[in-house]
């Protein structure tokens, strides 16, 4: 009978479109909601907006067989899966007020279903909030005059990883929080009708946090191993090296260290619970501290050598930047350190070529070929460990510096 329900989903982005084609998959009848006309459009017509694996084919097939509609406002439907953006307004620096979420979107999306939901109609939201953001749902409903207590509101984080969403969206295990029981039960039901991983009922609350703290103690993990790697530089140590020493201990797994973080979540959700709780989040706002710092700390190390470069040729060197995407093998720019990292070399008018494979175009920034890069770059800088890039060292020229920033040029020693 779950899947006689009508489903509406509210943003076709990185998760809303692929959680309607999985859907339309195991049966269900999907309307999609989106702004972006152009999306729109491509979807319509049976085509990916983005690159994932394995999308292209299930949108074309939910196309063809007229299980996924397209639609300027949202219409009557059973259920309603909520995927906007949910990003974080700046700090307020007068006030001292850290990074806080920005939740219009989400209050965009119940206004344009507040009238129309028909009652009993589960409503679920997937997008990463700060806790208290289900119980607001329901609130905005009885603002709008709808008796909130006839809808079942829950909330489901996603916990998926770009480049292997449709997989993951089935298998992994998902943690479902309802405002009430009946909602529980009503949304774990749901989800257990098209995913292979195991449900876990819990609260709206536990699951809201529980969402921000999976991704604040990445965060704080990532940060360790960041302020590891400058330490490391500044004793003329390798850091992977001592790392993976270090982590012969059975009690003991440090990551990797890097440019920063990126992405639309570990680089954003630790702000959703520092700004909620200022005096009682202290590691947790230094861990943010130190992974944007080592982006800055990556822009000094790259500038010091194009500087000293500089000195030597009499000219401005060539810097070429290996990776833009804000992690390895994905065509996802969401909060990238290394997009950041060739914007403000760019601004600093140094000569940048930009070398990513999983994209066309970047904005301002010139994008080269591998080849390119390699014959022409006084400079070459690792910042993103993409497949494309496991045999660069052999093409990079014994005359040309390298600066690795993500072990990239370990790969042919190992």
């Amino acid at each position: 009978m779950m899947k006689n329900s009508h489903v509406c989903i509210l943003g076709l982005g990185y998760i809303g479109l692929p959680t309607a084609a999985i859907l339309t998959k195991h049966g269900f009848s999907v309307t999609g909601v989106d702004p972006d006309q152009t999306k729109a459009t491509m979807i319509s017509a049976g085509q990916s907006p983005f690159d994932e694996d394995g999308l292209g084919p299930l949108i074309a097939d939910a196309a063809l067989k007229k299980r996924l509609t397209i639609a300027n406002s949202p219409p009557a439907a059973d259920i309603y899966i909520i995927c906007v953006p949910t990003p974080f307004k700046a700090q307020d620096n007068k006030n001292t007020q850290l990074p806080h979420p920005d939740l219009s979107f989400v209050e965009k999306a119940i206004a344009s279903i507040s009238s129309i939901a028909p009652d009993g109609a589960l409503i679920i939201l997937e997008s990463t909030s700060p806790v208290g953001t289900t119980n607001y749902m329901a609130q905005l409903f009885a603002q709008a005059g709808r008796d909130a207590s006839l809808f079942s509101f829950a909330y489901c984080p996603e916990r998926v990883l770009p480049g292997n969403i449709i997989q993951e969206l089935e298998e992994n295990d998902r943690i479902i929080g309802g405002l009430d029981k009946q909602a529980t039960e009503r949304t774990c039901t749901f989800y257990r009708s098209f995913v292979t991983g195991k449900v876990w009922p819990c609260t709206a609350a536990v699951a809201e946090l529980c969402k921000l703290v999976e991704n604040s103690y990445r965060d704080v993990n990532i940060a360790f191993a960041n302020e590891l790697s400058i330490i490391c530089h500044q004793l003329g140590i390798d850091v992977r090296d001592l790392t993976a020493l270090a982590n012969k201990h059975p009690r003991v797994s440090i990551l990797e260290a890097g440019i920063g973080v990126g992405g639309h979540c570990i680089a954003v959700d630790p702000w959703f619970i520092a700004s909620e709780f200022p005096e009682t989040t202290q590691l947790i706002q230094t861990a943010r501290k130190v992974n944007l710092e080592k982006t800055s700390w990556v822009i000094s190390q790259i500038t010091q050598s194009a500087e000293m470069l500089a000195s030597q040729l009499g000219r401005k060197p060539i810097v070429a930047l290996f990776g833009l995407a804000y992690k390895p093998n994905v065509a996802d720019f969401r909060e990238s350190p290394a997009v950041e990292i060739a914007n403000a070399l760019h601004h600093s008018t140094h000569s940048v070529m930009c070398v990513e494979p999983h994209a066309e175009s970047l904005d301002e920034l010139t994008l080269s070929s591998v080849e390119e890069a390699c014959q022409t770059a006084d400079l070459c800088v690792m910042l993103v460990k993409h497949h494309q890039f496991i045999a660069l060292e052999e093409k990079l020229q014994p005359y040309q510096i390298k600066l690795d920033f993500c072990g990239l040029l370990q790969i042919s020693h190992q």
